[in-house]
């Protein structure tokens, strides 16, 4: 057993369960969103993305490339929130959309990584 293995899987799976627990609820109702899990979504995603760049193989880019769009999207949701908070002076339907859509556009590239992880170790114990 890979202890490297079992901390990336461990970051990798934590990404994708904190992406989905603020994805889930009403797309209009902020209120089933938190701030506090789309922030720690945001850190262990980041964190995973650190883990993933020691690899050099071809299946590692696809994964950091994953790990990057994820990023990507939950910082940009994270955006909007701040700028529809403190600039437009606060949250609206059409912000609140664009905000839980954005995390689901990082869940969907977290699932693909984690399904490419679970390959990847399904075929290397064979």
């Amino acid at each position: 057993m890979s202890m490297d293995k079992i901390v990336s899987g461990f970051f990798f799976i934590l990404a994708m369960t904190l992406n989905f627990g603020f994805f889930i609820g009403d797309i209009t109702v902020i209120e089933q969103h938190s701030a506090f899990e789309l922030f720690a979504a945001i850190i262990i995603n980041i964190i995973a993305t650190i883990l993933k760049l020691g690899d050099k193989t071809q299946l590692g880019a696809v994964l950091l490339a994953t790990s990057l769009v994820a990023d990507i999207q939950l910082i940009a949701s994270a955006t909007v929130w701040a700028f529809a908070e403190y600039v437009l002076g606060g949250l609206n339907v059409e912000s609140t959309t664009a905000i839980v859509s954005l995390s689901g556009g990082a869940l969907l590239a977290n699932v693909v990584s984690v399904i490419l992880f679970v390959g990847d170790t399904i075929k290397s114990k064979r």
